[in-house]
């Protein structure tokens, strides 16, 4: 399994890398991928643009890895529609899975927010508005995981994987 790495026009986090964690552009570079509809998935969030780039996508598939996307639930819509356009006897869509990880509460979320102490208030007010609004769209996806516990959840997700391994 590989691990997509979305593009990003915001800044760098604490100790981010380029190309390691996001791919992070400016706002014009980020524009001129999207005119040339190299995102498979696109969206604001938070005033800043994210994108899954289809080549990097396409490209780990012709590998036959698996490909894990971190992505919101607009993103998510996107991918899901397109795989709904490919062909019944498409690879991708028969074995396109997609898996909601959601946090215990809203209450866990905002401690693990301010713990992370990057984010200002009006930033973590914010977020944990969207939050609950992705948290009511979670029905959407085939699979849900609450991350309680790192190693639990990963297992949880490791199963799901290996069951759908052997669906197809």
């Amino acid at each position: 399994m590989v691990y997509s790495v979305s593009c990003t026009t915001r800044p760098p986090r604490g100790r981010e890398v380029g190309g390691v964690d996001y791919v992070f552009l400016d706002a014009d570079e980020f524009e001129q991928k999207l005119e040339r509809a190299e995102f498979l998935e696109h969206a604001e969030v938070f005033g800043h643009m994210y994108g899954t780039l289809r080549g990097a996508v396409e490209e780990a598939l012709r590998k036959g890895k698996d490909l894990l996307m971190d992505i919101d639930v607009q993103g998510a819509d996107q991918v899901r529609s397109f795989v709904a356009g490919l062909p019944d006897g498409s690879a991708l869509r028969k074995a396109y899975i997609d898996v909601f990880i959601e946090p215990p509460s809203l209450a866990v979320l905002e401690t693990r927010l301010r713990l992370r102490n990057e984010d200002s208030q009006e930033s973590i007010c914010e977020r944990m508005k969207n939050a609950e609004h992705e948290m009511n769209r979670a029905g959407s996806y085939m699979y849900r995981i609450v991350n309680d516990d790192l190693e639990t959840a990963y297992a949880e997700l490791k199963s799901i994987v290996q069951k759908e391994h052997a669906r197809i």
